[in-house]
């Protein structure tokens, strides 16, 4: 893991980088250690991330359609998380090269782990209405909603800035990257029976 210094730097980089700032990436470690250490913001993330599976474990345990205890809904939603994390991520390595964004491979995937930290992290407040406040789970969906669009235009400029190669190809892999991680998070939830 790497020391708390470094793992701040790279935040801030990643926030950088999602507020169009293209020096973000220099404060990103883009080497082949960079590159695996990046994998380390899934632990940075753990914390809010638990938060989200205990609140939704706890729905899902009411549902009917839904097999097992909570814990087995928790550990089941953590693992589709974390799939949904690094499948997509593995996905693109296969195809990054004749896409033409080669290059720009390892930026991209760094900026991404750190990046997706931070918004893991801004998603924690509707989490924890839903944990402690499960009949507000109206107004966590909103907070929840509004907080997902804000994040799919902060991902969006970290992967322009990231990948340097202009708007539209950018739009090109922000649009290819959230259709595999929907048909990944979305199997994985069918293959997990957190369907219902």
């Amino acid at each position: 893991m790497p020391p708390a210094e470094d793992i701040q730097q790279y935040l801030t980089g990643a926030w950088r980088l999602m507020m169009g700032k293209p020096d973000g990436i220099r404060l990103l470690d883009i080497s082949a250690d960079g590159f695996w250490n990046s994998f380390f913001a899934i632990v940075v993330s753990l914390p809010a991330l638990v938060v989200g599976w205990v609140a939704v474990a706890n729905e899902l345990s009411q549902d009917p359609d839904i097999a097992g205890g909570r814990f087995s809904i928790f550990l089941r939603l953590g693992l589709v998380d974390i799939g949904a994390w690094v499948l997509p991520l593995a996905a693109l390595a296969l195809v990054a090269k004749p896409a033409g964004i080669g290059g720009r491979f390892v930026h991209y995937v760094v900026a991404t782990n750190w990046g997706s930290a931070l918004i893991v992290w801004s998603m924690l407040p509707p989490a924890l209405l839903r944990l402690f406040f499960p009949s507000a789970s109206d107004t966590a969906s909103v907070i929840s909603l509004v907080l997902f669009v804000l994040s799919l235009v902060l991902s969006w400029r970290l992967t322009n800035m990231a990948l340097g190669r202009g708007p539209a190809i950018a739009s090109a892999v922000f649009a290819g990257m959230f259709a595999v991680s929907l048909a990944v998070l979305f199997g994985l939830q069918a293959m997990f029976g957190l369907a219902g």
